[in-house]
Parts: C-alpha cells; sequence; structure tokens
C-alpha cells in the first residue's frame, strides 16, 4: 500500500469514527479533525458573494489559522491554511489572534494578527485573490513590535512624547474612518505583568490600545481606546480578541444605529461587551454585557457586516472538560473523542429600540429545519412535568411561547433520559429574574457542572419566548431576543427526551413547535 493509500484509509477510518460519535455536532461549526486548543475564531468578512471566517488549530506543535468560507452560513467549504506559523518560528508560537478588513476599493482584504514567538507583535497579512486563498504576510511584520523576551509588551511614544507601555496582541479588525486606518490591541500582558503583579492601579482592568496609520504600515499610539470601568468589570479582567463596529438599528441590517459596540473576552470571565459612544479617536461605555457568566466557556468573539448591513457574531464554546486532571474519565472520553473545537450558532446583533443589545440566530439556520412539529397550547400545572413525545433526539430546534402566568418558574428540559435523573435544563426563574441553564446533571463525564445564568427582567404580561437547539453535545438556547446561552452537554446515549414543568403557580405555552435539523457538517 503506498503512501497516498495509507493516508486515503486512515481518513476514512478517522471519518467513520466522528460519525459513530453521538456527541460530534452536526450544524455548529466545527474544526474538521483533530483536539485544539485555543480554538478562537478570527479574520472573519464578506467577500466577493462569500463569507469567510478563520480560526486558531495547532499542528506540529504550533499554532495555524484555518479557513472555510460560505455562501450561506450554514455549509462550509474548507480551504488550505490562511497564516502558517514563520521559519524562524519555535514549539508553541505562530499565529495568535485578530480581525479582517475588506477593503474592495483597493482591492484587497487585510489580516490583522499577534504573531506569538520570540520576534511578536502586531502584524499584517493581504489577499487580492477571489476566494482568499493566498494571503502575503507584510514584508515588515512585526508593525508594531514587542520587546524582546517579553511577549505582548511594547515600548512606544505616547501622543505628548513619553514612552508608554502598549501591545501587540490580539488586534482588532481594522477599521477606516476620515481616509485613516485604526487598530486596536489587547491588554492581557500588561494588565498581569505590570498592573498586577506590581500592584499598579493605572495597569489594571480592561483596556485597549489605539493606533492610526495612513498607509498599513507606519503605526502611531494615539493612547487606550477606552477607560474600563469596576462597577462593570474587574481589576482582574483584561480586554482581548476584541472587535469593534457600528451597531445596526434592526436585526436585518440598513443604516446603522448611532452606538458602537466592543465585543471582547477577558480570559477569567469570557465573551462580554460595551455600547457606547465612539468619537474623537475615543469609546465612551454607555453600558455594559456579558454573553458568559459563571466561567468562560463561551469564549472568544468574531464578527462581520455582511451586504445587508447585518452584523453576525460566532464564539469558541470551550469544551466543559477541559480543565479536567488527565487521569480523569472525563479527560479521557475528550482524548478518546479525537474532536473539539466548536463555534456557537452565527447570531445577529442589533440595538434594541430600549438602547439595549438585542440577538437571535441567522435565518439561514431555518434552511435546516424538517419534519415539523406543532402543539397549539399546552397547560403547566404547578409542580406537574409533561414529556413531550413528539420530539426527541440530539438533532432539534423547539420554539416554545409561554405565558408565565402565576408560575414563579418554568423549565424546558432536553437530553433528559427515561426516568428523568439526567437531563440540561433551560428555565426562567421569575423571583430571579433570570435566564439559565442547568448542566449539573447533563451527563456522568459532564466536565463543568455549573448553573449559568443570566439577568431577564420580564415587563408585566411580556410571554417567555424560547428558541432552543440541541445539537450532538451542544445546548444553546435563545430568550425573547435578549440573552443567550451555550453549554456542552454530555448526555447517556439513551437521554434524548423533552420536558417542560413550572413550579409555583401555573404557566401556559401558547404556542410550541419543534423541527428535526438536518447536519450540515460533512461528518
Amino acid at each position: 500500500m503506498t503512501s497516498l493509500e495509507e493516508s486515503v484509509r486512515q481518513a476514512r477510518l478517522l471519518r467513520e469514527h466522528y460519525l459513530r460519535d453521538p456527541h460530534r455536532p452536526g450544524y455548529h461549526l466545527i474544526v474538521p479533525e483533530g483536539r485544539h486548543h485555543p480554538v478562537d475564531p478570527n479574520g472573519a468578512l464578506y467577500w466577493k458573494g462569500r463569507y469567510h471566517l478563520c480560526y486558531i488549530y495547532q499542528h506540529d506543535g504550533q499554532h495555524y489559522w484555518g479557513h472555510v468560507s460560505s455562501r450561506d452560513l450554514v455549509h462550509w467549504r474548507h480551504h488550505l491554511p490562511a497564516l502558517c506559523p514563520d521559519s524562524d518560528d519555535g514549539p508553541n508560537d505562530g499565529i495568535f489572534s485578530g480581525g479582517a478588513f475588506a477593503e474592495p476599493e483597493q482591492g484587497r482584504a487585510v489580516i490583522s494578527y499577534w504573531k506569538y514567538s520570540a520576534h511578536s507583535g502586531f502584524c499584517l497579512a493581504t489577499s487580492t485573490d477571489e476566494n482568499l486563498d493566498t494571503w502575503i504576510k507584510h514584508p515588515g511584520n512585526p508593525l508594531i513590535p514587542e520587546r524582546p523576551g517579553q511577549r505582548g509588551i511594547a515600548v512606544v511614544k505616547g501622543p505628548d512624547g513619553a514612552e508608554c507601555l502598549v501591545s501587540g496582541a490580539d488586534p482588532t479588525g481594522i477599521w477606516k474612518h476620515d481616509g485613516r486606518y485604526y487598530v486596536a490591541t489587547g491588554n492581557l500582558i500588561v494588565l498581569h505583568e505590570e498592573g498586577l503583579k506590581k500592584n499598579n492601579p493605572a495597569l489594571q482592568g480592561d483596556t485597549l490600545y489605539l493606533f492610526e496609520s495612513e498607509d498599513l504600515t507606519h503605526w502611531r499610539y494615539l493612547g487606550e481606546f477606552y477607560k474600563s470601568d469596576r462597577r462593570w468589570t474587574g481589576a482582574n479582567e483584561d480586554c482581548m480578541c476584541a472587535d469593534f463596529f457600528p451597531l445596526p438599528a434592526s436585526p436585518a441590517g440598513g443604516t446603522p444605529s448611532s452606538r458602537h459596540m466592543l465585543l471582547f473576552i477577558s480570559h477569567n470571565r469570557g465573551c462580554q461587551y460595551y455600547i457606547g459612544n465612539y468619537q474623537g479617536n475615543r469609546f465612551e461605555p454607555l453600558q455594559h454585557g456579558r454573553m458568559s457568566w459563571v466561567d468562560h466557556r463561551f469564549g472568544p468573539p468574531e464578527s462581520l457586516a455582511d451586504p445587508q448591513g447585518r452584523r453576525i457574531m460566532w464564539a469558541w464554546l470551550v469544551d466543559s472538560r477541559v480543565g479536567c486532571p488527565p487521569d480523569s474519565a472525563e479527560e479521557q472520553a475528550a482524548k478518546a473523542s479525537g474532536w473539539s473545537g466548536v463555534m456557537s450558532l452565527p447570531r445577529v446583533l442589533w440595538l434594541g429600540d430600549d438602547g439595549t443589545l438585542r440577538m437571535r440566530p441567522v435565518d439561514e439556520l431555518k434552511t435546516l429545519r424538517y419534519r415539523p412539529v406543532r402543539k397549539q397550547r399546552m397547560s403547566l400545572a404547578d409542580g406537574r412535568e409533561i414529556v413531550w413525545k413528539n420530539i426527541r433526539g440530539r438533532s432539534f430546534e423547539i420554539e416554545a411561547e409561554i405565558a408565565l402566568g402565576a408560575a414563579r418558574r418554568v423549565e424546558l428540559s432536553v437530553l433528559c433520559s427515561p426516568d428523568g435523573a439526567e437531563r440540561t435544563v433551560i428555565s426562567y426563574d421569575a423571583d430571579q429574574q433570570a435566564f439559565q441553564m442547568d448542566t449539573r446533571r447533563s451527563g456522568p463525564l459532564q466536565g463543568a457542572a455549573v448553573v449559568e445564568s443570566a439577568p431577564l427582567a420580564m415587563k408585566d404580561g411580556e410571554t417567555l419566548k424560547l428558541r432552543v437547539f440541541v445539537d450532538g453535545c451542544i445546548v444553546e438556547a435563545f430568550a425573547n431576543d435578549r440573552q443567550a446561552m451555550a453549554r456542552h452537554a454530555f448526555a447517556s446515549p439513551d437521554s434524548t427526551e423533552v420536558r417542560f414543568s413550572a413550579a409555583g403557580g401555573q404557566a401556559d405555552i401558547t404556542g410550541l413547535k419543534a423541527w428535526h435539523m438536518m447536519p450540515s457538517n460533512p461528518w
């Protein structure tokens, strides 16, 4: 057997291994093979009729950017790697997070990224071809070099000529304003090395460093892009994997609102955002919100604008088994699976009429629906649980509208075992005014088993509107276009039931629909 024939044989065996795994997601975008960490989504943009998304993965101990593209946000074509480590990069070096910028009037797309190596710093790469298959790194990289031997910290001149400690880490996508280019870089290393270790309050908390250029080669430091507020974030929270953009006024896109959004992670608290004003080369946050509340498992985000002006985002869903001891049953199960690196469903973001964030899954996901099931009305008596026998399994979507009535709590449980002992619970708690997901009983090899709780204040008479997606081991839920959460749930093979319940009084399900979902991943 030739080496090529053996490669084909091994590829077939790997595909069959994945197809037998009931936990592997079918319609959440996933790295095609192997276990990887980190898997930050990066470099998202719309270019010549295709949506493009990159992601970090590991090969031979170094970090690369994978690259996929799609016409419909559902079915993805894999490209050759967009960015590979340089020849002088060592073990664990390579390409770390960044963004992308489309400049069609110049016939080019530009990637900004953090080169993580002994010669680290802010870097650029450019592509001009039809499908963005070939990216040419800037010959001057790193354009914002970091201090030798101290990755993530650069010394630059500030607007007043004084030396400033900044970073080239995790740049945003570039944006253009009044003919000039701008980029902002993250503060993780400066925060930890200079702010926390040296107990310097001036360098604590999340911020970004803003740079300006006329030619994409020479960059001037303009100062901190914004000031964080301890009412919202902790002194030990960083700002990394950031994305900055005007927030649309509608889920359909159109003319942007008057507000900008800064979407980012802190490494200890996960995905979060600010909404505020952008003027005079400074961003003024007016409100803060989180997309991860109990840990950092809803991880680094990335977004793009499409031709309609929709703002579409993804985030890396960090495996709940990451962090388990090497000899644990959870880690052994993860290792045996041979895969990781799942993205959230693409969701649209917009500014609500009340000035707060709205979000919902993209409409394109509806093309995966089939075998619809409907039920007009169903009452949930206090303390009674109903098994909905019309839908079950590991690949479906549920839409439910619930009038809370006298109930203080309503629950929609998925991936339930026949005896009800095992389940993943999506709920609304009226007393806590909280939308929640509970994975403490999701399965025997769950890893991080938690209750995630997001604030959701319901108006008098407002019904609870849920959209819940189950996809292998992923449960992703949206509530009233105002909150969403996603967790891994490693359920046992026979845990496939759906159940509803209410507590504290009667609730009424006024509308209930479900669909089986066609997998869009090839395996």
